[in-house]
């Protein structure tokens, strides 16, 4: 049998060394198991005849069957071009082309049956098809054409001749050479039980189907496969780590935890913060190394959580630490957690990039004799010479800002791997989650403590603007501080910079009473950090700023968030810009201003955030309007995986499903022994490492 994954794209009939250089740099294709597992995004129904008295411009694309009756020149220069007046007997319609207009002329025949297939469009109220297919009607069977496939291409490849139908061209060389029957990758009681087509069928069924009921059982079956090995390769990746690493075990809760929590809680935890800490309680009494995700949206007291577990930890012999991604974030959780200790007996430290080396060598003194109970820092923690007692847990906040290779730095500071605690306040769609983040145990803080009040969100028109600029100066009387937010998106940055500045200046000369501060990430990270700390102490009343505004930093005081351009923003980026402000007792508001022009889905993502303010739901409407696109951070766990075929937006349910079929195999053959599954695990070996191949290996 040809093994496809082995054999060079090159060497298929019809590529060679020039193509198969294209291929493999545009769209990373370099096997002719690339090529068979590229599959078409679109199809167009080639069995259907239409009629020319059919057509108008608002059709996609149609077949017609008839002749030439004409040929007509046109033009001059770069408007010169061919028409072809061509007939079916019911009415006429122009065939137009703009390029190769001599080959054409010469190779197409007046009074001779064609079947044309193209995009029908209007020109000076005539409809024409630029550029159509045309095939003599003699050597083709519409009946068995089926449905047409379409890839996707580079401008690049196009210039090179490699189009859609090049493409097409190519899977059927690479289909008329795979004559035994593709290898099955699913075992055979997985298969009968879902009502699945065999693969062999599916591959070649997905690449050239003969209707849209066969194209739908092709479709489910890939993407059943693949979505199923996703999950496999999380859970098996998961159970795997959980037989090799023991934890720390935390079996009491002492008098530390119980004095904090009569003693110094601010506020009554609610149900959620309940249910969290009794998870995170179980995972660290089980002897097992916990690895969890704490999901809360702004503001849902993920550092109380975060807190009570280093509690128990410090209860049980054990140090913790808390990892920050910038400094301003690691001094504020450093501020919050001495705060919040009071006069209990635990030492909290701190370290930074800018912790100076006279403050190092005795804090790393009392860190190895077991003196700090808990360490507050950045990547600074990562370094080698940072040695702990005894660490038995590890806090890290906004994990995508943490690669694997540094998470894996922290379980070499003890012979044990210390429990991990993953915090983020970006809410994550279910299907996401259990994609990126499958191998960690995942809580939900969903409710907001009491007295928090919902952010009251609203969007104008840049015409209202000096409405907006009076309500600003009301809260800024009232003693408030207000955000005011300009895009910074990379294809126009100099624009981009241009606007914040321009920006500035102009609310300078408004608010000429109160001070401004400004941050955009062109500036030096000492002077961001200047910048935001006087803002956070009330110096300035007003930051005018790109998106830099750290997720996390908390100004109480700031009730007003205003976003310039909110149009350029996608939904979850938007959220959590607006979750800077509502930290207080008071008020919040968040003004989205865009200009009147809009497009139907900028529309939606404005209604959308000016009705919820529940980030779960806006990540899932997010999702759903833009796609999962480019799934970043699928490293996180040390799993790669690029989809082909299913979409995590579309395939909740199916994603769900295969998940628990995944996790029954790993539990009911965890030594990967059963003669049954050898085919699946397998697939999963060869699934790794193609990914090390392809996305180079992780530790």
């Amino acid at each position: 049998m040809l093994d496809t994954t082995a054999r060079n794209i090159k060497y298929l009939p019809g590529v060679g060394e020039q193509r198969a250089s294209l291929l493999g740099s545009e769209l990373k294709i370099r096997s002719l198991y690339d090529l068979l597992y590229y599959f078409p995004y679109k199809y167009i129904d080639r069995s259907r005849i239409y009629k020319v008295n059919e057509l108008g411009g608002t059709l996609q694309h149609v077949q017609l069957l008839g002749e030439i009756r004409s040929f007509e020149e046109m033009g001059e220069g770069a408007s010169r071009r061919l028409v072809a007046h061509f007939t079916d007997g019911t009415a006429f319609v122009d065939l137009v082309w703009f390029k190769g207009i001599k080959y054409i002329r010469n190779r197409l025949k007046l009074s001779t049956q064609y079947v044309v297939f193209g995009k029908p469009s209007m020109f000076n109220g005539r409809v024409n098809i630029p550029h159509p297919d045309v095939d003599d009607a003699s050597t083709l069977q519409l009946s068995s054409m089926g449905l047409q496939p379409y890839y996707n291409t580079t401008e690049r490849m196009k210039r090179h001749g490699l189009n859609s139908n090049a493409m097409a061209k190519l899977v059927q060389n690479l289909l008329g050479l795979l004559r035994e029957e593709i290898e099955e990758t699913l075992s055979a009681d997985i298969i009968q039980k879902n009502g699945l087509m065999s693969l062999d069928n599916a591959l070649r069924i997905i690449h050239f189907p003969k209707n849209n009921a066969e194209l739908r059982l092709a479709q489910e079956r890939l993407k059943f496969e693949e979505l199923f090995y996703v999950q496999l390769n999380i859970l098996q990746y998961a159970q795997e780590r959980q037989m090799r690493y023991i934890g720390h075990r935390f079996a009491k809760v002492g008098e530390i935890f119980n004095r904090f929590y009569s003693e110094n809680l601010p506020f009554e935890l609610t149900g959620a913060q309940k249910r969290v800490v009794k998870e995170i309680r179980a995972d660290v009494n089980s002897n097992r190394q916990m690895n969890r995700l704490v999901q809360g949206d702004v503001g849902s007291g993920k550092t109380l959580v975060a807190l009570l577990s280093m509690l128990l930890a410090k209860d049980n012999g054990y140090q913790a630490c808390i990892l920050a991604p910038t400094e301003i974030l690691a001094e504020q959780h450093f501020a919050t957690l001495r705060r919040m200790l009071g006069s209990l007996p635990v030492r909290v430290e701190l370290l930074t990039g800018s912790t100076k080396q006279k403050e190092r060598t005795p804090l790393f003194e009392a860190l190895a004799n077991g003196g700090v109970d808990i360490l507050v820092g950045t990547h600074a923690i990562l370094e080698d010479n940072v040695v702990f007692y005894n660490l038995g847990l590890v806090v890290i906040d906004e994990q995508h800002r943490f690669g694997v290779v540094q998470r894996a730095k922290m379980w070499t500071k003890n012979n044990i791997p210390p429990h991990v605690l993953v915090m983020t306040a970006t809410p994550i769609p279910r299907t996401l989650a259990m994609t990126l983040y499958g191998d960690l145990d995942v809580s939900v803080i969903d409710e907001l403590p009491p007295g928090r009040k919902p952010i009251n969100t609203s969007h104008i028109f840049r015409n209202r603007a000096d409405s907006m600029y009076s309500f600003i100066k009301q809260q800024l009387q009232e003693g408030r501080q207000v955000y005011v937010v300009y895009p910074l998106i990379s294809e126009s940055e100099k624009l981009d910079l241009q606007n914040l500045e321009d920006g500035y200046r102009q609310l300078c000369n408004i608010f000429c009473d109160y001070r401004l501060s400004k941050l955009h990430g062109k500036m030096k990270p000492k002077e961001k950090d200047d910048e935001m700390r006087r803002f956070a102490s009330g110096e300035t009343q007003i930051l005018v700023s790109t998106t830099v505004i750290e997720v996390g930093v908390d100004v109480p005081n700031a009730s007003v968030m205003v976003i310039e351009n909110a149009e350029r923003f996608g939904l979850s980026q938007l959220h959590q810009l607006r979750g800077r402000v509502g930290r207080g007792a008071s008020q919040s508001y968040c003004i989205l201003v865009t200009d009147y022009k809009l497009s139907e889905e900028t529309r939606k993502r404005m209604e959308i955030m000016t009705a919820s303010n529940d980030g779960f739901e806006i990540a899932e409407a997010d999702l759903k309007l833009r796609g999962p696109g480019d799934i970043e951070g699928t490293q996180q766990s040390g799993i790669a995986f690029d989809l082909k075929i299913a979409n995590l937006a579309r395939d909740e349910r199916l994603l769900q499903y295969v998940r628990e079929v995944a996790r029954e195999i790993v539990k009911s053959d965890p030594e990967q022994s059963n003669p049954l599954y050898r085919v699946i695990w397998r697939r999963l070996r060869m699934i790794k490492e193609m990914n090390n191949r392809n996305w180079g290996a992780i530790s």
